[in-house]
């Protein structure tokens, strides 16, 4: 799940780092090569040739500005309400989601989320207890939507007591001992945290404890006694603080979103030295970073070939969705994700209809929307899913499958039982053989097999298999040694 900038100003120490767009642009120049200043081209483009230009380079930012945007409606808030906190403050949801929930299409009930947007103009520190031998992954996610390897997470630590040092760009100071220093690429970042809750009131009040411990600290305040302070709210943030962000970056426009853009590629998210070659394509239409972007200089043809470009640029990005997945026994595995290079329509893709992703290593969400014979997944029939005798997912974590009804979004299925996923912890039924058979279906299969029914829909269904921590070494979805199984219709 980083936006307009707080405009908030702390005064700075001799650990803390200057913001100015001046230093960045110039710090990011010196560093990179990147020429940050415009050739007097524009003109010289023909039509074509500018709205091919302005198209990449929609599509090179598209990231940020979901992420910028995202952060803007979730932090700009005077208290933590709901899916929405200052920064430095996290948001804790306190239980899964009920069966009525239409926020955030394709729900989670595994983990239980802690989220947190922090500005590291400031080096700050993000601390978690112990936490014993309970999963948990704290992803962490840049301005660009790059997801950090160093995730603090089952997989990259022991779970005791830590404390993480997090440090904005250009950053240069001293480690306090028994930290681990984790380096920024942008001035903000967000904290996607899932802690694994079993849905039973007593595990929710031990994952609640876990919850409240998590916080983040200013440097220059550790060791002392703290209280978050609320940066002021910007009455006026220049969108919606309600709207989708597919909506609010639509209704930017060409200038609006480039202007954007520049703006945060001199302060907040300086481009990486791989993008040089983009940063210099793009400034032949005068995307430059720290500098306006004006649709008027362009002649009368080329302002109407770049008029319609941010619905053209998202009708590309939405035709490359499918690259988000190899597909496997008709599931679709998402794959890749989280770090992209320059492959930007991939991490526009991921913005678009997924933002963020995690590191595969920590986590893969497959799913599926058709049967063994290629017919569409629905609760008018019956299906089975088998995992032969020890080929269940090969996970470190744990694996589960959620069945969603797909209704402009995939939702969780009200039912008797309340019964949103089927795994491990439901106790399923092995067959006589050691393999274990899953019932898709409306209808109860009995009594006998309800541990193992996971109840759809009457109408069209998607069932998504959670695998975290995913096994490294053969079999591992990861290297396409374990495949899920197809799912099958019964009769």
């Amino acid at each position: 799940m980083d936006n307009s900038d707080r405009e908030t100003k702390l005064s700075m120490k001799a650990t803390r780092r200057s913001f100015t767009s001046g230093t960045i642009a110039a710090g990011f120049a010196a560093a990179s090569g990147v020429s940050m200043t415009a050739p007097a081209t524009a003109q010289s483009l023909s039509p074509t040739e500018a709205q091919r230009i302005a198209e990449d380079a929609y599509i090179y930012g598209y990231s940020l500005i979901t992420t910028e945007v995202t952060r803007v409606q979730m932090s700009n808030v005077p208290k933590v309400d709901g899916l929405h906190a200052p920064m430095g403050q996290f948001i804790n949801v306190p239980k899964y989601p009920p069966a009525d929930y239409r926020g955030v299409s394709a729900p989670n009930a595994d983990t239980l989320y802690s989220i947190g947007w922090v500005d590291l103009s400031e080096p700050q520190v993000f601390s978690h207890p112990d936490m014993g031998s309970r999963y948990y992954l704290f992803e962490v996610v840049d301005l660009w939507m790059l997801d950090s390897k160093s995730s603090p997470s089952r997989r990259t630590a022991d779970g005791k007591a830590a404390n993480y040092l997090f440090t904005g760009p250009g950053w240069k100071g001293d480690v306090p001992a028994g930290m681990k220093h984790i380096p920024i690429a942008t001035r903000y970042m967000v904290i996607l945290g899932r802690t694994y809750a079993d849905g039973t009131e007593q595990d929710y009040q031990a994952v609640n404890a876990l919850q409240a411990q998590y916080k983040f600290t200013p440097l220059s305040a550790w060791g002392k006694p703290y209280t978050p302070a609320t940066p002021p709210v910007n009455p006026n943030p220049g969108y919606s603080m309600t709207d989708k962000p597919q909506t609010v970056i639509l209704a930017m426009g060409t200038e609006g979103y480039f202007n954007l853009m520049a703006k945060l590629m001199a302060q907040a998210a300086p481009p990486a030295a791989e993008d040089a070659p983009m940063v210099a394509r793009m400034a032949k239409i005068g995307v430059v970073p720290g500098k306006p972007f004006d649709m008027g200089k362009f002649d009368p043809a080329t302002q109407a070939a770049l008029k319609d470009l941010p619905q053209s640029a998202l009708n590309k990005i939405e035709a490359n969705r499918d690259s988000l997945g190899v597909k496997v026994n008709s599931w679709i595995v998402p794959m890749g994700l989280g770090t992209y290079g320059t492959n930007y329509i991939k991490r526009a893709a991921v913005a678009a209809y997924g933002w963020p992703a995690n590191q595969q290593d920590d986590a893969v969400y497959p799913y599926i929307e058709v049967d063994s014979k290629g017919q569409k997944l629905t609760g008018a029939n019956k299906y089975t899913l088998t995992f032969a005798k020890g080929a269940t997912p090969p996970v470190k974590g744990f694996w589960s499958i959620t069945m969603y009804m797909i209704d402009q979004g995939w939702w969780f299925v009200p039912n008797p039982l309340n019964k949103f996923t089927v795994s491990p912890r439901n106790n399923p039924k092995p067959n006589a053989d050691g393999s274990l058979t899953l019932y898709f279906q409306n209808e109860s299969p009995g009594a006998d097999k309800e541990a193992n029914w996971l109840p759809a829909p009457k109408g069209d269904f998607l069932p998504m298999l959670r695998m975290y921590y995913p096994a490294e070494t053969s079999p591992s979805i990861l290297n396409g040694s374990w495949k899920p199984p197809v799912v099958v219709k019964v009769g």
